[in-house]
């Protein structure tokens, strides 16, 4: 149920004082993320001459960028992000340029790329924690701050869409490199700009932020790694495992109904169901927490991740991810908002980076579980496997009210 309070729109979020401005230099550098894993995979495939070598590379890029994103966050929150994101964003940047130049003519050495890319992936800046960390200083309540993160979400939800067509692009345009030095670009002027706005200067008032209406008991405000942060964790990971499974689940499909290339617009439908329901999910003014809502909305995605196994043809297939997608940012933007509210306001930064972290390396182990079974197992039945992880958080979530609600 709703509330009949209605907290601020969408347009009255972004002209709060600078978080307009603020908003939109995140999102510049966020784009630098949606351009560089495709131009990265082109440049090194094409200097090297080898899909094994650059998906080694772009794997270890990965893995380094996940593994250390909650050590970069805490790092912010201890010593604040006009200090250390220009320190991360310099050398990263620096290190994408230097793989642009290895890679714009064939023949770089797969073992300096690697260690480029490595230490590239280990000092990413990481803006999405950090804009969300500043939406809640500057928004006094709840229902506001939850309308801020679905905007977030289905904001960098559309960056990995426009993202990937740039650097499509520039490949074929110029050359595949060209489009590593454009995300060394944006990351650079979208931090730069966001470390300058007045909004940073805002003093937070996270701590004085009433709960939501009708909210059930939440754990008190914590240190990092008591567990609090279990269910939206856990949560976030599953949806991770889930979407990635669906990406390669995909492909699959539209490649045994020979209709490869309209797999694309399955993933757009998936996309588009996002954005949707992400914006129709931020204004709604909820009754029931976060602590129940995030358990349903998980049920609801695995429940239709399973069903869309049945689809008879690629089309029925598109409407069904379009239905998936509709749960896919609102699961997400409650388990941000979950792990804001459970832990201590100097912890939230790191607090948001261990949720995007699970949902990072969920996203990649979906895609390895599914390459394995995909061959050996009928593809509908592969449907429903990949909807169990869904399903398990929501079961874990629901068999242990108790221990949410303890101090």
């Amino acid at each position: 149920m709703s509330s009949p309070t209605r907290p601020l729109s969408y347009l009255a979020v972004l002209r709060l004082p600078s978080a307009g401005r603020a908003f939109g230099a995140a999102l510049l550098g966020r784009l630098s993320y949606g351009m560089v894993f495709l131009s990265l995979t082109l440049a090194l495939t094409a200097a090297t001459g080898s899909y094994a070598v650059a998906g080694t590379v772009i794997a270890l890029e990965g893995l380094a960028y996940s593994l250390l994103s909650p050590l970069r966050a805490g790092l912010i929150d201890r010593y604040g992000p006009r200090r250390v994101l220009p320190a991360l964003t310099v050398p990263y940047a620096l290190l994408l340029v230097c793989l642009a130049a290895l890679t714009w003519q064939p023949g770089a050495s797969g073992w300096l790329l690697g260690t480029l890319a490595v230490a590239a992936g280990g000092c990413a800046p990481p803006l999405g924690p950090v804009m969300r960390t500043l939406w809640s200083d500057l928004l006094p309540d709840r229902q506001a701050l939850q309308r801020a993160y679905s905007l977030d979400t289905v904001a960098e939800e559309l960056v990995f869409v426009v993202g990937p067509l740039l650097a499509g692009l520039l490949a074929a345009l110029a050359t595949p490199a060209a489009g590593v030095v454009l995300s060394a670009a944006l990351i650079a002027i979208g931090v730069f700009a966001f470390v300058s706005s007045p909004a940073l200067r805002t003093p937070s008032r996270a701590s004085a932020r009433p709960a939501e209406p009708g909210a059930e008991p939440v754990p008190t405000r914590r240190r990092l790694g008591t567990g609090a942060l279990t269910l939206p964790i856990a949560t976030s990971a599953a949806v991770g495992l889930c979407l990635g499974a669906l990406s390669l689940l995909m492909v699959v499909f539209a490649e045994r109904h020979h209709q490869a290339a309209a797999v694309a617009w399955a993933q757009a439908s998936l996309s588009a169901g996002s954005a949707v329901g992400g914006l129709a999910y931020g204004a709604v003014s909820w009754r029931v927490s976060g602590v129940v809502r995030l358990p349903v909305l998980s049920t609801v995605l695995g429940l239709a991740l399973a069903a869309a196994g049945a689809s008879p043809n690629l089309y029925a297939l598109g409407a069904m991810a379009g239905l998936i997608g509709l749960f896919v940012a609102p699961a997400l933007t409650t388990a941000y908002l979950l792990a804001d509210e459970f832990v201590r306001p100097e912890h939230r930064t790191q607090a948001g980076a261990w949720v995007n972290t699970a949902f990072n390396i969920g996203d990649s182990l979906g895609v390895a579980a599914v390459g394995l079974m995909v061959d050996g197992l009928p593809l509908a039945l592969c449907f429903v496997l990949a909807a169990v992880p869904a399903l398990s958080s929501a079961l874990i979530a629901v068999a242990r009210p108790g221990r949410r609600a303890k101090r």
